[in-house]
């Protein structure tokens, strides 16, 4: 079958076949053509200053890297091509950001038309914050940019440090007494001649400004769509919202609001993603990338509908975890994917039965310890709809699910670290048996632990400097099964002493009897406990290991098949890397 193709942007998804070529229908009529002129990058930045040029609302932020700007920066200087920029003018007043690039710009003038960027934003709010930052904001910006005129390349400079004499600082671009009496300075000719064709550079340089007219907005975020939809930058999120957005709504502001059900429950926030996985799901699509491009198909009030049926399931399944799974904040989870599946499950059951609760329960212990979120596919995602499906309309009585009950083995070669399910699952189940610290007897703050805000309240039964002492290496006392909840005041008397000597004192000062009942809560059983006074580490991983697996397994009830196909063995260990980024992030789902 031979394809057509015609200019994307101007033709809607209607499709008929004539003679085996498919033709794509002109959607909007009376669309002038797109009027191309050449346009100094000075006189863009001007217009974004004074709001003639905006952001509408259904663009991203600011995302690029510093070594990005730099780039953008040495091709200008260059005068190679950095590609054209896409406006959009009309009268209709949008909501509009009032920054960009982290730099206030000026609102949108009454009465005139406005050009909202449609394509470029990146490019033209780095030449904005390049040549345009004042160092009375902050001194260490990404802004602050100066060009070395003896290298001949562009370095970011610190407020802080004098500027180099042969570094000219771009934020004179904009003030050019100073910027020629800077070059005038200069050690030599040569570089006073850099100096001035860097200025006429920047000020001469042009790029392609496309300008699309009378347009409806709904057009204009689905042209937007399509220019970004084959690049790699753009999140999932960002394209649904582009593709879903009008006036009237914004699924950014949709997504935060529920974010603010987690907020007002103090429940710390998931990510922008899974909340965007509840929505279809809320719906009536499902999870997967697919379920969420077809939002696209609803209006406004069927797109807030779905946003209010997530918001109720959202608010129950925080419930559930706080009240039955003990799980007290978001960070908790050991995967962002549950919560997006409980919400739709409590979209369906808003009100569970006894036995309903129950099979919930033994759903999340069983999707936690086995390796299923781990790598979610959409494959997973439609069974898992269909699952939660039959669960609500009472055709099955558990949520069925592909995961399986782990083996005792993952708690003694699983890594402890804050960003792996494994570590997260240990911390909860420890939670769970209400955990009393060794040598107070008093119960550990187990919401500070859950936070993961550091991993301060988790320390090595075998200290790790005792067993590097005695030969072992990192990653063998760093796992999970070596792990319990003390207060820092017990773990800095502990140190690095050898269990043996530790425990007897406790055992002298507090009674053997009441020591083994403190260990009982940190999941830590008598033939552990001996083991320890033998400084016998294999062993006690070994009795650790089976004493946690049997409380899991107490908690799955007779779900507990190791014969299932997601079972977690902690053999694929995660990367070492600890990466803290400052959004939560889905790291787990594949689709």
């Amino acid at each position: 079958m031979r394809v057509g193709l015609i200019a994307p942007a101007l033709y809607d998804r209607g499709k008929t076949e004539e003679g085996g070529l498919i033709v794509v229908t002109r959607a909007t009529q009376g669309v002038q053509d797109p009027e191309p002129t050449i346009t100094r990058i000075a006189s863009l930045a001007n217009r974004v200053l004074t709001g003639d040029i905006v952001l509408p609302k259904f663009q991203r932020g600011f995302v690029w890297t510093p070594e990005q700007i730099l780039y953008l920066l040495d091709s200008v200087a260059r005068n190679y091509p950095i590609g054209s920029v896409l406006l959009w003018q009309t009268t209709e007043k949008l909501a509009s950001e009032q920054t960009l690039g982290g730099l206030s710009v000026d609102p949108p003038r009454h009465g005139y038309p406005v050009n909202y960027i449609i394509d470029g934003q990146q490019r033209l709010a780095s030449i904005v914050g390049t040549l345009h930052w004042h160092p009375d904001s902050d001194p260490d910006s990404k802004w602050n940019i100066g060009y070395d005129l003896e290298l001949q390349q562009f370095c970011h400079l610190r407020g802080s440090d004098p500027v180099p004499p042969q570094v000219m600082p771009m934020r004179l671009f904009t003030e050019p007494p100073e910027y020629f009496e800077r070059a005038s300075a200069m050690a030599t000719p040569e570089l006073k001649q850099r100096a001035t064709q860097l200025f006429t550079r920047f000020s001469n340089y042009q790029v392609p400004v496309v300008t699309l007219h009378q347009m409806p907005s709904s057009e204009v975020a689905k042209v937007f769509e399509r220019i970004n939809s084959t690049g790699t930058d753009l999140t999932i999120v960002d394209l649904a919202r582009a593709a879903t957005w009008s006036p009237e709504f914004d699924l950014k502001d949709e997504i935060e609001t529920l974010l603010l059900v987690l907020d007002g429950k103090r429940y710390g926030r998931v990510d922008a993603k899974t909340m965007l996985r509840t929505i279809a799901a809320g719906a009536g699509f499902g999870f997967s990338r697919n379920d969420i491009n077809r939002l696209r198909e609803l209006d406004r009030d069927a797109l807030k509908s779905a946003v209010a049926s997530a918001a109720v399931g959202a608010r129950k399944a925080v419930d559930f975890l706080c009240t039955q799974v003990r799980a007290p904040r978001a960070e908790s989870l050991p995967y962002y994917n549950q919560f997006a599946v409980l919400t739709e499950v409590f979209r369906q059951v808003p009100q569970p039965t006894a036995d309903q609760y129950a099979a919930v329960h033994r759903w999340f212990w069983l999707t936690a310890s086995g390796e299923y979120f781990k790598g979610w596919n959409a494959a997973q995602m439609e069974e898992d709809r269909l699952a939660v499906a039959a669960f609500a309309q009472g055709r099955t009585a558990e949520i069925e699910t592909g995961s399986g009950a782990p083996r005792s083995v993952l708690w003694r070669r699983s890594p402890f670290r804050r960003t792996n399910a494994p570590s997260k699952l240990l911390a909860l189940l420890l939670a769970y048996a209400e955990p009393l610290d060794l040598r107070t007897g008093q119960r550990i703050d187990v919401d500070k632990a859950l936070a993961w805000q550091n991993d301060k309240e988790f320390h090595h039964f075998f200290p790790r400097a005792f067993l590097r002492a005695h030969g072992a290496s990192g990653a063998a006392a760093n796992v999970c099964a070596n792990l319990i909840m003390l207060s820092s005041v017990t773990n800095l008397w502990v140190s690095d002493r050898a269990p043996s000597d530790y425990l007897k004192d406790l055992c002298e000062t507090e009674g053997t009897d009441a020591i083994r009942r403190r260990l009982a809560t940190c999941l830590v059983d008598d033939v552990a406990f001996e083991a320890a006074l033998r400084d016998d580490y294999d062993a006690f991983i070994l009795a650790r290991s089976e004493t946690v697996h049997a409380r899991l397994i107490d908690l799955l009830g007779l779900l507990a098949d190791s014969g299932r196909d997601h079972a977690a063995t902690g053999e694929d260990a995660e990367p070492d890397a600890d990466l803290d980024p400052d959004e939560p992030r889905d790291r787990d789902s594949a689709d």
